[in-house]
């Protein structure tokens, strides 16, 4: 039997569907122009009386990760709902696994989003999450523009 490894390199500008249901759809794109060895997946697909996401990704940088800033900015329904910011590697005692990856490394991780505890309002959100190299915030490794349509109230 042969093992594959499957990465899609994808088209800067077109939507990646994660996931589609009766109550959620959820895509992303990138928000740069070049294109990304990159996957991501998210289980369960819906918002309603899920207290933890499970997410998988599989991504090869193109620079090394030795620091990285990753910046949340939420909008919902066009309002500007949060932003968050948090700091996963700064280059000493590390807990995350993306963490010392080097460029052209394959990273591949799982990990849970707790944040699903949160009861989303039936409306359209905007996710970009940017991972910076620098606590300035000027050289970034990745941008992804989130799409997340909650189609129900969760009452």
């Amino acid at each position: 039997m042969f093992g594959f490894l499957f990465f899609i390199l994808f088209t800067p500008g077109v939507s990646e569907v994660i996931c589609t249901s009766s109550d959620l759809e959820m895509s992303y794109t990138f928000c740069d122009f070049t294109a990304h060895a990159f996957m991501f997946n998210l289980t369960p697909c819906s918002t309603m009386n899920i207290s933890v996401w499970k997410a998988a990704l599989t991504w090869i940088p193109r620079n090394d990760i030795h620091f990285l800033k990753i910046v949340f900015d939420v909008w919902y329904d066009g309002a500007k709902a949060l932003l968050w910011k948090e700091l996963l590697c700064s280059g000493a005692d590390d807990e995350y696994s993306v963490c010392g990856t080097l460029k052209g490394e394959t990273l591949v991780s799982t990990f849970d989003i707790k944040g699903s505890r949160i009861k989303f309002p039936k409306g359209n959100y905007s996710i970009v999450v940017q991972g910076f190299s620098d606590d300035s915030e000027n050289n970034m490794l990745l941008c992804l523009n989130f799409t997340m349509i909650v189609k129900q109230d969760p009452f």
